[in-house]
């Protein structure tokens, strides 16, 4: 399953992610991992979140991201959950098209591998691309 977390830049979607990643904690058999584009949260997740931080890694494009999450689901098959935060800094580089085709790519790595993506992206709902609209959380 894939999610995806819209809205203007500070309506709180990083502390709903950060929550929401904390209660999956307590309740996975597997491990919880939160991605992120700087380490300033790292200390807000529950111990038992594996946090990766994303700047010492080039991900200039979806195509990158996706081989990233890839890399990151080979390290470990008990993965349950991966949490991203930061997506814009790989979003805002791709256009419409190329977004609904990666998540369209993150659906089907997630049906494989068994794990659920929630991801923010910092975009006004009504401007996401009807084919993500779907993945919305409400």
């Amino acid at each position: 399953m894939v999610q995806i977390l819209a809205g203007e830049k500070g309506v709180g979607k990083t502390k709903r992610l950060i929550a929401m990643a904390n209660e999956a904690s307590k309740e996975a058999n597997g491990c919880v991992v939160f991605v992120d584009d700087d380490n300033s949260r790292m200390y807000d997740l529950h111990y038992s979140v594996r946090f990766v931080d994303t700047p010492k890694f080039i991900l200039e494009n979806t195509q990158v991201f996706r081989g990233f999450v890839c890399g990151i689901l080979s390290q470990n098959s008990d993965i349950e959950k991966i949490y991203i935060d930061g997506l814009n800094h790989i979003m805002d580089k791709v256009d419409d098209k190329d977004f609904i085709t990666f998540i369209n790519h993150l659906e089907a790595i997630s049906k494989e591998s068994e794990t659920d993506f929630t991801m923010i992206i910092s975009r006004k709902e009504e401007e996401l691309p009807k084919e993500v609209q779907p993945y919305l959380v409400k």
